[in-house]
């Protein structure tokens, strides 16, 4: 494989990373951290589901390593983690069908202006 692919090892550039754009970084991890406080009304094992499948459905392969992980060490089960698999294809396949929806709408708002004679085509 070429060097083009995700690899864990990468995650070893995080380090440099943040010194490259320090203050945008911390705002960053601030952000990060503040999500993954405990106390909040979410409890700890369902903000792992829910990163999970955001992770899934942004198809990032860093998230998908460090949020199973985590999920697996507060609980969750493959059962649970196979459900959250298809939820998440579930809402990326329905928000294909809603822009769907959007271009057939501009398809028909076009054909109208085309009617009209206002094309530009």
């Amino acid at each position: 494989m070429s060097g083009t692919c995700q690899s864990p090892t990468d995650l070893q550039l995080a380090p440099a990373f943040v010194r490259l754009a320090p203050v945008e970084a911390q705002a960053f991890l601030a952000l990060d951290h503040a999500v993954k406080r405990e106390g909040g009304h979410l409890e700890p094992r369902v903000r792992e589901l829910i990163s999970l499948a955001v992770a899934l459905t942004t198809q990032c392969g860093y998230c998908l390593d460090v949020h199973t992980r985590a999920a697996r060490r507060l609980g969750v089960t493959r059962e649970e983690l196979a459900e959250v698999v298809l939820v998440a294809a579930t809402v990326r396949a329905g928000a294909s069908v809603g822009h769907g929806l959007l271009a057939l709408r501009l398809f028909e708002d076009d054909e109208l202006r085309s009617s009209d004679g206002n094309s530009k085509n």
